[in-house]
């Protein structure tokens, strides 16, 4: 890529990601309201899941948006400027794209899932109430 483009690139993910940030601050639903008992169950169910993610970048926004709807408790990893996470990322998921969501599931087993829509169904089929009711009727 020639040095132009790098530099008009940059430019633009400068000029951009202070729109971005301020859209999400703006437009974030608030947390589904939970009894005390059933969020600590939440929280627990929370414990082994890592976002990793890009501060802006506009499909770990819709993933972050997704989570604070949901009230959950998920641990955000910065793969961009945390070389650890980053490295984490590329190990275990076998590739730096974000988000991407770490399930470590309870025989020690980690799932990568990597595209927004896909996190964020899997997320509601796991903490959305208004979904399992759906299901269960």
């Amino acid at each position: 890529m020639s040095i132009v483009m790098r530099y008009f690139f940059r430019f633009l993910r400068l000029v951009l990601t202070p729109v971005i940030l301020l859209m999400e601050k703006l437009t974030t639903p608030k947390a589904l309201s939970r009894s005390a008992e059933d969020q600590a169950a939440v929280d627990s169910g929370c414990k082994d899941l890592a976002l990793y993610q890009f501060q802006a970048c506009p499909f770990c926004v819709k993933v972050r948006k997704e989570i604070a709807r949901l009230g959950l408790n998920i641990e955000l990893r910065d793969a961009r400027n945390d070389k650890g996470h980053r490295a984490e990322l590329e190990n275990g998921g076998g590739r730096i794209k974000v988000p991407c969501l770490r399930v470590t599931h309870s025989d020690g087993k980690q799932e990568w899932l990597y595209e927004s829509g896909e996190i964020n169904q899997w997320l509601r089929e796991r903490f959305d109430p208004s979904v399992e009711d759906a299901t269960n009727a």
